[in-house]
Order: structure tokens, then sequence, then C-alpha cells
């Protein structure tokens, strides 16, 4: 009896026990997490600092640089007015393209998913291009006189380096914040203008009425612009040496500057960055200059 009564009060302490164990499993630990939490998103205020490269573009334009200096230097003479020897040179475009490199820095506030700034950057470019054309030209004035202008002339515009400063723009898309920009730009480029003028001539109704005659002496036939003149024969005479006309400098251009691009922020400091920048310069002495970039860049945000 006593035994039987032992095993029914150990059966029960058993059975008790479980539900205790039971109620103590944790099965939140087996299902997992019912959150997690999102992911930080990107804060695009801040200034920054960067460097760009890529490659630049450049179509050269020479307008008046050979007639202003023709025209400049022969006004009044028989050359122009016979001649129209400033309207004779051809000045053509020509384009040259390279690699570009440089830095940028500035600023972006952001309210809500839209962001504006302010940024300023430098482009070291040192291309140039130069246009040249040489011509002949002859044909006899009313005063008898048979002119002659001969003309070479070489144009040349290198652009050494320019940097611009203007507004941004973007919307952001979490990490990606396409952006449009535009603003002022300034730059530096070496102009060259030469030209080489020969302008000569003499008197051919003289000169025929001499080949006429059968006798007496013929008269003296006036010339400009020999150096030797032959009285019988023209065309065997030798020319003086050609007049130079020219300039070097280095001149500062201003224009305007428009663009856009897109970013992307690998974290909250460090963002990435393809850009199409274009600049178009203020005519300067008959050049025009006008630059298409495509670069990539990354920067460091504050």
């Amino acid at each position: 009896m006593r035994t039987l009564t032992f095993a029914i009060l150990t059966t029960l302490a058993l059975g008790g026990a479980f539900p205790v164990q039971a109620a103590d499993l944790d099965y939140g630990v087996l299902r997992g997490p019912d959150y997690e939490p999102p992911a930080p998103s990107i804060d695009w205020n801040g200034v920054y600092f960067g460097g760009h490269g890529g490659y630049t573009s450049g179509a050269l334009g020479f307008t008046t640089t050979f007639q202003t200096l023709v025209a400049g230097n022969l006004k009044s003479t028989s050359a122009e007015e016979v001649l129209g020897a400033s309207s004779l040179l051809t000045a053509r475009s020509a384009r040259v393209g390279g690699g570009s490199y440089g830095a940028f820095t500035g600023f972006n506030y952001q309210f809500d998913e839209a962001v504006v700034g302010l940024e300023a950057d430098y482009t070291r470019f040192e291309r140039g291009g130069a246009t040249s054309d040489a011509i002949k030209r002859s044909a006899t004035a009313s005063t008898g006189f048979y002119e002659t202008v001969e003309l070479k002339g070489l144009a040349s515009t290198t652009i050494e380096d320019y940097g611009t400063i203007r507004a941004r723009g973007g919307w952001a898309f979490g990490s990606f914040l396409p952006f449009v920009t535009g603003g002022l730009a300034i730059g530096r480029a070496q102009v060259v203008d030469r030209v080489e003028i020969k302008s000569y001539g003499y008197d051919q109704t003289t000169y025929r009425a001499n080949q006429a005659l059968t006798t007496g002496s013929p008269a003296y036939v006036n010339n400009h612009g020999y150096a030797t003149f032959l009285q019988k024969d023209p065309a065997g005479s030798t020319v003086d040496s050609p007049m130079v006309l020219g300039r070097a400098t280095t001149k500062v251009v201003g224009g305007i500057a428009l663009g856009g691009g897109l970013e992307y922020a690998l974290t909250q400091n460090f963002i990435l960055r393809g850009e199409y920048q274009y600049v178009l310069f203020n005519d300067f002495d008959g050049h025009k200059v006008n630059l298409n970039t495509v670069r990539g860049g990354a920067a460091v945000k504050f």
C-alpha cells in the first residue's frame, strides 16, 4: 500500500513540473524579432570638397581675327580700296580635345528631399587649336596701276584653365542625388594672331605704252612695294619683305556654365559623382570658345 501511494505522489509531482518548464520557454528566440530597424537615410546637408577628372572637347572660332589686323593697317591703301584685302583671308573654326582635371568645393542645404547649394570648381585644360590661310589677289585699279596683295594668316587659341561658380539644385532618392547646375565661368586663354602682308603694284598703263613705242625713250614706270623693279620686265622684279602684323597675349575671359549630373553617397561622408558641364565664353578679340566636359569625381562631406 505504501508503495502504491509513493508511486502516485511521484507521478503528480512530475506532471506539475512539466507545465512550469514549458511556461519558461521563450519561443520568441526561435521565431526571431518581429521588427527590423530601418537603415539610416543619407543627410545631404554640409560642406564638401573633392577632385574631378574627365574629357573636355573645345570648339574654337575665329571670327574677325584676320580682318581686324589687316583692315587696321591697310586703311586707305590701294590693297584695301581696290582688292578688299581685309576680307580675303578665311579663318576656319577648329576643334580640340583632351583630358582635364581639377577640384571642387561647395555646400548643400536639404529640406525634405529637395537639396540646394552653391559650388565652385577649378579645371586645368591646357589645350589649344589654330587656323591658317594664305591668298594672293591682283587687279587693275582705275588709276591704271596693276595692284597685287599677298596675305598669310595664322590665329590660335589655347585655354589654360578656368573656374566656375554655380548654384545647384537636386532631389534626393536615398543615396542618389540627381542635380542640375548653372552659373558663371572665368578662364585664361593664350591668344596669338599673325598676318604677313605683301602689297605691291606698278603703273601698267605706262608700262604698256612703253611696250608699244617704236621711237623715243620710254617713260619711267611708277611702282610701289618692290625691292627692285625691272622697267622692261615687271614680272621679274623682286618684292619687299612682308609686313608682319601680330599680337600674342593672355586674356582673362568670362562666360556662363551649365550642367547636370548624379551623385551617389557611399557613406554619410563619402560621395561619388558623374557630371556633364558646358561652358561658353564671351568673344574676345575675334576669338570664340565653348567647352563640353564629361567627368567623374569624388568628395568628402563634413
